[in-house]
């Protein structure tokens, strides 16, 4: 999440070419240098956010190592977001040397959402038992409940074309995809209105019948509605910076959330219960 939100700051404060090499800041330095502006130091910020959370996730690795016999779901899930920030790293160079390409700027934004959601899959499953699990809720609120994250995945993308089509490039001289901004605006909200209606009857689905998804479905919908509301604000006010960096964060809030309530919909499966041996038997033994 801090990596979304200082990738945001440096896009939106045109910061995106402040370091203008990669993996150094200047062909002869690897941090800014007294040539450079402010915007070299937010952009180098938001690289030294990603070696923290690298360093974080190799320590997790390292402790999951131990348990990993046990624990496979935990080792392969902090392998995939150790593996995903050095990847990100290189996306980040390749954005870089490109000088912000908008498609490849708005696949390093999916790609750090989609870590996002690994992360939160990871905290959720530490705090339950291993083993094989099995479905908790009614066979037509699953299909819902995906139904619902395929819009919502559907969402973010018009989002980020939305974005890559908008005056937020990063840099006065990065390229837009050419795509028509104020159709895409629309086109990114009829998908995300289905999603708060859809969103909405998970919630009441979830809360009649008492279903485990009911906490998160609800945080879901919480965080939606404050979506849709900073969208229109945006949208009516001139994309402002701060709007639109709110807006970005809570897309990967909405994307985390989604990921807690899908894992909700299965349960550990009870281990079967021991019965206890007759007379007849504890004495053939």
């Amino acid at each position: 999440m801090a990596i979304i939100a200082t990738g945001g700051a440096v896009r939106l404060t045109g910061s995106g070419l402040g370091c203008p090499t990669w993996p150094t800041c200047t062909p002869d330095s690897l941090v800014p240098t007294d040539e450079l502006s402010y915007h070299s130091l937010i952009e180098f910020g938001n690289r030294l956010m990603t070696g923290v959370v690298g360093i974080l996730a190799l320590v997790v690795f390292v402790l999951v190592w131990r348990i990993r016999r046990e624990r496979r779901d935990l080792f392969v899930l902090s392998f995939i977001v150790g593996a995903g920030i050095v990847a990100q790293a290189i996306v980040g160079g390749i954005t870089v040397w490109t000088g912000l390409n908008p498609f490849i700027v708005g696949f390093h934004y999916v790609s750090s959402l989609a870590l996002v959601c690994v992360t939160a899959a990871f905290l959720a499953r530490m705090g339950q038992p291993p083993g094989p699990r099995e479905r908790a809720v009614p066979a037509w609120y699953a299909g819902l409940t995906h139904a619902t994250s395929a819009v919502l995945a559907l969402t973010i993308v018009f989002g980020v074309l939305t974005t890559g089509s908008g005056p937020h490039s990063g840099d006065a001289d990065a390229g837009r995809t050419g795509f028509e901004s104020e159709l895409l605006e629309h086109v990114h909200a009829w998908p995300g209105y289905a999603l708060l209606a859809l969103t909405l009857v998970l919630v009441i689905a979830a809360w009649r019948l008492k279903l485990p998804t009911h906490g998160w479905v609800l945080a879901l919908l919480a965080i939606e509605v404050v979506q849709v509301g900073v969208g229109l604000y945006q949208a009516r006010n001139g994309l402002p910076v701060l709007a639109v960096g709110v807006h970005m964060v809570l897309a990967a809030l909405a994307a985390a959330a989604m990921t807690l309530v899908v894992l909700r919909l299965k349960r550990p499966m009870a281990a079967p219960q021991a019965t206890a041996d007759t007379p007849a038997e504890a004495s053939a033994r």
